[in-house]
């Protein structure tokens, strides 16, 4: 059964990968790992960030290829993370009314209604607010999942592995 679990958050991470990222070529870049890694509630500062990716990046090409995500988070990933973006993502999913990945003031405070928590117009400015982080207008899932982790972590059952542990682990280099 281990190893049908395995396969499985294999498989979700994968889908993960593939979400974050944003130009299909079959690798991250420093910024995508990045808003990956922050989905998963693993939040990095620049420093790690770049140790991360030199301990990851077994063929010193500057990305980081999927097998090398597998190799380097797999062994320390709690088995409740990937599972738990899952259900993030679900989550994001139900405010995100047409589908098109951005969470709109309207979709938020229509949401908040339907759930029978209706915001005052300061409310949902406050909330657009702290969650936009890039001031674009909208919330991506990446915000989303930022201020998820950082607001409600316990709730949603979201644990963090811990960036020290990542950039200590010495991937076996191939």
């Amino acid at each position: 059964m281990s190893s049908i679990l395995k396969a499985d958050q294999i498989k979700q991470l994968n889908d993960i990968f593939n979400r974050f990222d944003m130009d299909s070529d079959g690798s991250l870049t420093q910024l995508e790992l990045a808003a990956l890694l922050r989905s998963l509630g693993i939040k990095p500062r620049g420093d790690e960030l770049h140790a991360l990716l030199s301990n990851m990046d077994n063929n010193g090409n500057g990305y980081i290829e999927f097998d090398e995500l597998v190799h380097a988070i797999m062994p320390n990933i709690n088995d409740n993370v990937l599972i738990n973006q899952e259900q993030l993502l679900e989550v994001f999913r139900s405010f995100d009314r047409d589908g098109n990945g951005y969470i709109t003031a309207k979709e938020l405070a229509g949401s908040m209604a339907k759930m029978g928590h209706p915001l005052t117009y300061h409310e949902l400015s406050t909330m657009m607010a702290e969650a936009d982080s890039n001031s674009d207008g909208v919330i991506s899932f990446d915000e989303f999942a930022t201020i998820m982790a950082r607001s409600a972590s316990d709730f949603l059952g979201v644990k963090d592995i811990g960036v020290e542990k990542l950039v200590n682990t010495k991937v076996k280099r191939v």
